[in-house]
């Protein structure tokens, strides 16, 4: 499986970006997902996540009520709607999926085995 993350950029405080994951080489829709982001120093932390079914979805505390993730899967593609950004949610994002064994959300990035190449996103104060 092949994935392509865009969609970040700079954008203020209090604005949206919406990330876009798209994957070739396989239908990603049997596998559990994730969005990671990651700052200079800090261990990659997983922000949003859905099992395969999407009857569990994740979100980190300091995201929950501002950002979504979603799935076409006609497009094959997995997304992260982020309203209300702020300058902490800086960081470069990555879109993850689990192998097709593992249909559930785990929160560290080893239980993820294909990665996207990660979009910046900036938020300014």
């Amino acid at each position: 499986v092949q994935l392509q993350a865009f969609g970040g950029g700079l954008v203020q405080a209090g604005g949206s970006l919406r990330l876009s994951c798209a994957a070739s080489g396989r239908t990603f829709s049997r596998h559990a997902m994730g969005w990671f982001r990651q700052t200079p120093g800090k261990e990659r932390e997983l922000v949003a996540g859905r099992s395969w079914t999407g009857n569990s979805i994740y979100y980190v505390d300091s995201v929950k009520g501002r950002f979504i993730i979603s799935t076409d899967i006609a497009q094959n593609t997995v997304y992260l709607q982020m309203n209300n950004l702020r300058p902490a949610d800086t960081a470069v994002y990555y879109c993850a999926l689990r192998d097709l064994r593992f249909s559930t959300i785990e929160l560290g990035p080893g239980s993820y085995d294909y990665w996207g190449q990660g979009t910046l996103v900036t938020v300014s104060s």
